[in-house]
């Protein structure tokens, strides 16, 4: 297996041999049970849904690969080496410290941002008489070509996307407790659900 789901716990730091703190993200990575395995990739599942709550199709599928509770979110993860079976789990433990990971989540949702917080715009003039402090200012031409271009910077929705943070080490692992240590920040915000994947190629950050 390559990969994992998770729940992202925040943020701290560990000290490494030589005494130099280093900022990690603490994630709970599994265990996640393999709902099933085809085509080469493995559908993997993390939490459980109330019976009350769970869709009988969902239940039956999850019965069907050896899985008593359905879980939370179902996740497909291209499978290396040799295939894990139906009803098992995967755990941390396919990590260890030196890996080169991605995490995919979630970033936080801000709403609805103006130019100078969502773009970095400067704002206007901050001068008596100026009404024009944090807006954009002209948007287009008037005559040619009498409308916005696509691709204009313009106030809206800010945040709530898939992000992907990549070039990522392993520090630490904690298999007892399903805890990944993983340095630098990762999208999300507490408790928010991620996905941690190895990373095979070079990453920007080497």
């Amino acid at each position: 297996m390559n990969g994992l789901i998770g729940r992202k716990l925040g943020m701290t730091r560990v000290f490494d041999a030589a005494g130099t703190h280093v900022p990690v993200t603490v994630i709970e990575a599994g265990p996640c049970p393999v709902i099933s395995v085809a085509d080469g990739r493995a559908e993997l599942g993390f939490g459980a849904l109330k019976a009350t709550r769970t869709p009988k199709a969902l239940a039956g599928h999850a019965k069907k690969g050896g899985v008593e509770t359905a879980p939370r979110i179902i996740r497909r993860f291209a499978v290396s080496g040799e295939a894990p079976a139906a009803g098992t789990a995967v755990t941390v433990a396919i990590f260890a410290a030196g890996d080169r990971v991605k995490v995919s989540g979630v970033s936080k949702g801000r709403g609805f941002q103006g130019v100078v917080h969502r773009h970095h715009f400067h704002g206007g003039p901050e001068t008596h008489g100026n009404t024009r402090h944090r807006k954009p200012g002209s948007i287009a031409p008037g005559t040619d070509p009498s409308r916005i271009i696509k691709g204009k910077r313009m106030p809206g929705h800010m945040g709530a996307r898939n992000f992907t943070e990549i070039g990522l080490r392993v520090v630490k692992i904690d298999a007892e407790r399903n805890l990944l240590f993983v340095r630098g920040s990762v999208p999300g915000p507490m408790n928010g659900l991620v996905t941690v994947r190895k990373q095979g190629g070079p990453s920007r950050h080497d």
